[in-house]
């Protein structure tokens, strides 16, 4: 089923999300989707007249009643003095009413909707109960082995482990979730994206070389790339990590698995900067995050850049 709605939640009533939709419905005239806004209606005009960008908004209550070629906005209570202030925990659970009404509204009908959140500040957020928002919406929709996916037209990358402390990821490297993760990687891409992936994979250890009697190259990466293959999907390594993303490299790949977050997370930051988005895979629903955080050095002064935000509604216009 074609994607019908992209619901948008609103995020932290003051970060720069505000200004990025505002400099994105200023100058995208032409909607092709329906597009749902969950926040507060009140601090969202507020904002947006401050930053002087003059949106008009579609109120509702209930999906049925949004319209496309308009910008619908379903209201979510905050008490708030300031249009622009400091993050605080009294946020925590607005955004959890926000959560809980975009998902109540997409459990309807997985198929038709596209999920986007804004910035959350995880710390204050999730205090410890989840590695990152990937994993709070896998416990809130009841899914199992879900997967981050950073893409890129030209590359994309995914880490194996994603928000754990280094000492940890050793331990967490497993053949079972290595399989999993491509797989589904492999599937998003030829289902959504009519292309077959090419993979690289690299290694945990400095030049995929250990001086221990245990080697993850030996016992877990390699077995994994041989069971990957035995499934007809296109995958080599593991590569050594320190030269791989070389562009002599990279250009024979499509994808680039990595054993932990930053092993990944840092180049593709470095080479395409806000031209990424962070896509989970294995929800009922596809989600993305684009690459902004809360920015809480610019909130209020209208220098943010929205590259990723309008990176990412490019991206749906891609979507089978």
């Amino acid at each position: 089923m074609k994607i019908d709605c992209i619901i948008i939640i609103l995020g932290e009533p003051y970060s720069t999300f505000s200004e990025i939709l505002g400099k994105y419905f200023s100058k995208e005239k032409k909607i092709k989707k329906k597009i749902i806004l969950i926040g507060n209606i009140k601090l969202f005009y507020k904002q947006l007249n401050k930053l002087n960008y003059k949106i008009n908004l579609n109120i509702i209550e209930d999906y049925v009643q949004a319209k496309k070629s308009v910008i619908n906005i379903i209201d979510i209570d905050f008490k708030f003095r300031n249009t622009f202030s400091k993050l605080t925990r009294r946020s925590k659970n607005y955004i959890e009413k926000s959560f809980n009404k975009a998902l109540s509204i997409i459990e309807k009908n997985h198929d038709k909707f596209l999920f986007i959140n804004g910035p959350i500040s995880k710390k204050d957020f999730l205090k410890k109960k989840y590695y990152g928002i990937t994993e709070y919406l896998s416990n809130k929709t009841r899914s199992k082995n879900e997967v981050m996916l950073i893409y890129n037209n030209m590359l994309s990358v995914s880490p194996i482990t994603t928000h754990i402390p280094i000492k940890n990821v050793a331990k967490n490297i497993n053949k079972k979730i290595i399989l999993n993760n491509v797989t589904k990687i492999d599937n998003f891409y030829k289902a959504k994206l009519n292309k077959i992936p090419k993979f690289a994979i690299l290694g945990l250890n400095p030049h995929c070389e250990t001086t221990d009697s245990f080697s993850e190259e030996e016992k877990i990466i390699k077995p994994a790339i041989k069971s990957l293959r035995n499934k007809k999907i296109k995958i080599k390594g593991p590569f050594s990590s320190d030269t791989f993303f070389l562009k002599k490299n990279i250009v024979n790949f499509d994808v680039v698995i990595g054993m932990y977050h930053d092993q990944v997370l840092t180049p593709i930051k470095t080479m395409y900067k806000f031209n990424a988005i962070n896509i989970t895979v294995g929800l009922p629903f596809i989600r993305i995050s684009p690459d902004h955080g809360p920015n809480t050095s610019m909130i209020g002064k209208n220098i943010s850049d929205p590259s990723s935000f309008f990176y990412a509604m490019k991206f749906i216009d891609k979507l089978k």
